[in-house]
């Protein structure tokens, strides 16, 4: 398979396992690590490994912010295990005036990490035609990363990646109390939606906390498949209907 068929496969949203992060299990066994330092004295100072980050103590941060600004900068504090090897955190983008709709992406590019902002380069320039095809804009449309730090070679994050950052979506859905939700991609329509975007792009989806979610390609297929557009077009007028009513 040639490289351009590769990343038709990876556009179209075909997604891949490389598990880098170590199992619970793995952590139970492995040795743990201590550094040792020297006081004036002389004598060592065995100093513990740091305690790996667990579920639980995110959504233990997740409820001290009472605001997005608060939110937003625990997010660029917080020690995900993805961060080393990321050059930004990709902050989303929090709509100053908002309209009651809100984007899920699947994983930040390259472009996203060099900047450090959500759909940027050629995939947000589709964003933002798109939006602009239904009188909208990031300034009433907030974006939100699945995760986000870039994963190595951009691949799928791995269980562990993912259950870290959504708390934090979650709180920013809460926060924000969307009516829509678009997903974009494979990765955010199995994880939001809890469906299949091949079968389900563009249907409506009712969430149980009381907006609509609707699955939708991702923009960086839309540039390698230009007849998917029209599906696209047909769902965003769709979207804005639903905005109207509710």
């Amino acid at each position: 398979m040639g490289i351009y068929a590769l990343q038709d496969l990876n556009l179209a949203g075909v997604r891949w396992e490389l598990n880098e992060m170590p199992s619970k299990e793995d952590l139970k066994k492995a040795p743990i690590q201590q550094t040792f330092q020297t006081n004036r004295a002389g004598t060592p100072i065995i100093i513990p490994a740091a305690a790996p980050i667990t579920l639980d103590t995110v959504k233990s941060m997740v409820v001290r912010p009472t605001d997005t600004d608060s939110l937003l900068r625990m997010i660029g504090e917080f020690n995900h295990p993805l961060r080393n090897g990321a050059t930004n955190v990709v902050m989303p983008n929090i709509a100053k005036n908002p309209n009651g709709l809100v984007i899920i992406t699947d994983l930040p590019s390259s472009d996203d990490d060099a900047s450090g902002k959500i759909l940027s380069g050629a995939a947000g320039e589709m964003v933002d035609k798109m939006l602009f095809a239904i009188n909208m804009s990031r300034e009433n449309v907030s974006i939100i990363p699945l995760v986000f730090w870039r994963t190595p070679g951009g691949r799928t994050p791995s269980r562990e990646e993912i259950d870290l950052s959504m708390p934090f979506v979650d709180k920013l859905l809460e926060m924000l109390q969307p009516k829509i939700v678009i997903t974009f991609g494979t990765l955010a329509a199995s994880e939001i939606a809890k469906t299949n975007l091949t079968s389900d792009h563009g249907s409506e989806i009712v969430s149980d906390k009381g907006y609509t979610i609707v699955p939708m390609f991702h923009p960086n297929y839309l540039i390698l498949k230009p007849s998917a557009k029209k599906d696209v077009w047909d769902a965003l007028q769709n979207i804005q209907k639903l905005l109207k009513i509710q």
